[in-house]
């Protein structure tokens, strides 16, 4: 009874470990997801300039806007750089969370396990207790009926 109960202690900070891991993972998946939509929102932009280039190279625009265009898209294409290398850190960064995350769950079942598996003998050894009292009692009857 005594281990299980020790198990059971490690068990819930085993739970603790893994509610702390959760939130840093949840945290990080949202940091991914706001580095991701700034990328996104960077490349519609792209894709709309690069439409309004077209239009411009397509028709008779002044070379100025023209030249301004380019140099937007250029200044797009610089950022969109440097936000797919903060996307490259933020998914590396939840992709070990995660993995710390799949630690403590599995630690979190282990405890678990270990600690169903020790109920069990537990139960097991006081039914074979319980068992072997019986058979004394009965016996112990047995005799005192037959010298009685």
């Amino acid at each position: 009874m005594a281990d299980t109960v020790v198990f059971s202690k490690i068990l819930h900070i085993r739970e603790n470990e893994k509610k702390a891991a959760q939130k840093v993972y949840y945290q990080a998946m949202d940091v991914f997801e706001k580095v991701a939509s700034e990328l996104y929102i960077l490349l519609k932009k792209k894709e709309a300039a690069e439409e309004t280039y077209d239009q411009y190279i397509q028709t008779t625009t002044a070379l100025d806007r023209i030249i301004d265009q380019v140099n937007y898209i250029q200044q797009l294409n610089n950022q969109i750089v440097l936000v797919e290398k903060n996307v490259q850190k933020a998914r590396a960064d939840m992709e070990t969370k995660q993995l710390k995350l799949t630690d403590a769950h599995v630690e979190v079942k282990k405890f678990e396990k270990i600690i169903e598996l020790r109920k069990e003998t537990e139960a097991n050894e006081a039914k074979q207790f319980e068992k072997t009292f019986m058979d004394e009692i009965s016996m112990n009857q047995y005799l005192s009926d037959k010298n009685g």
